[in-house]
């Protein structure tokens, strides 16, 4: 199937000479007296380099057929990780460059979306915030009162993020996955 350059949106994957891009960003173009086009960043699915492409607005763009299924992520084993298809229970090992930066955020029996192009996993989709606990983090000063004061705090998992002072070893906190940013105390 085709679009016009000036249809194609964040999150979505598009065939560009053969190869498949997951657009990271885009932005519609007009300048002065010149033609509009579309500027956008991509991520190659099968290399993870990212690239910057500028397209007509009217160009056609191919975009392939994609299959999302739901996966329960069950364990690691050294560069490997392992996920379990909800509904068939059939199991995938995906290497740590497909899985990329998501490790930190996954704990097992975590649900995530696995794109699917042409019968094969290309990538997955985190939900966007995850609880995660809290096992380190520097106790907080008393009588600091001064506004937007975080202190580092340590996860189950190993991911680092920037927390309030008033987050205790023990409490549960809620991360958005797209930034890596604290949301709330659970």
């Amino acid at each position: 199937m085709n679009i016009k350059a000036s249809d194609i949106r964040r999150g979505q994957i598009v065939t560009i000479d053969g190869t498949n891009y997951l657009v990271m960003d885009f932005a519609h173009r007009t300048p002065g007296n010149l033609r509009a086009f579309v500027q956008a960043k991509l991520r190659n699915l099968s290399n993870n380099s990212q690239v910057e492409k500028r397209f007509r607005s009217d160009e056609p763009i191919e975009v392939p057929f994609v299959e999302h299924r739901e996966f329960e992520y069950l364990y690691s084993s050294d560069d490997e990780h392992v996920f379990m298809d909800v509904e068939t229970y059939d199991q995938i090992h995906l290497g740590s460059d497909m899985v990329g930066d998501s490790m930190p955020y996954l704990l097992p029996n975590s649900r995530v979306q696995v794109t699917y192009i042409d019968q094969k996993p290309t990538s997955i989709e985190l939900p966007a915030t995850v609880d995660l606990t809290v096992t380190d983090t520097p106790p907080s000063i008393k009588g600091a009162t001064a506004t937007n004061q975080y202190k580092e705090a340590t996860t189950e998992t190993g991911l680092k993020v920037m927390v309030p002072p008033f987050v205790e070893p023990g409490d549960k906190v809620r991360i958005d996955t797209r930034s890596g940013e604290y949301v709330s105390r659970v």
